[in-house]
């Protein structure tokens, strides 16, 4: 199931943080319960629809600091540098890259793994999202699924259109 809507937001309100956000909202404070807790690596990208908070092809979650990045299908390695991460001039963070491989093939999935600049933080928030623009079932290619909430609002629309004509 590729809907974005198991998380209960209301119509109209879409969950897209900006990476201060992340820190200062969700990982400093005490980690509302909007985006669940997951211990992401025994599964795969695509199996993150309804285990995750979705929204807009981006599935995001708490995930206690692991060295193990192992799932069944393959495993996440480090994809470039720490990038830090500023509020008011002073770094309050970093976001680290992860993609995803099956075996020696790298795949288009991401991870970016935000975390707190003291090592007191037992916990990360991550952003997992399939980069190059496919369905989430780790293939690539098809078109994106409408939401639960969208699909009623297209047979509304669908009925009005009726009535008027």
């Amino acid at each position: 199931d590729n809907s974005d809507s198991d998380f209960n937001l209301p119509p109209g309100f879409r969950f897209n943080p900006t990476d201060q956000e992340l820190l200062l909202h969700f990982l400093c404070r005490s980690r509302p319960n909007i985006i669940p807790d997951l211990a992401v690596f025994p599964y795969d990208p695509w199996d993150l629809p309804g285990k995750a908070m979705g929204e807009g092809g981006k599935w995001y979650f708490y995930s206690r600091k692991t060295r193990k990045r192992v799932t069944e299908n393959g495993r996440w390695l480090v994809a470039g540098v720490d990038e830090p991460i500023y509020s008011g001039g002073r770094k309050i963070g970093h976001k680290k890259y992860w993609g995803f491989y099956r075996g020696e093939t790298k795949t288009n999935w991401i991870m970016q793994e935000y975390g707190l600049c003291s090592d007191r933080s037992e916990w990360v928030v991550c952003k997992v999202y399939d980069a190059g623009g496919g369905d989430s079932d780790g293939e690539g290619g098809g078109a994106a699924e409408l939401s639960c909430l969208d699909e009623v609002f297209l047979s509304i629309d669908d009925l009005e259109e009726d009535e008027i004509n």
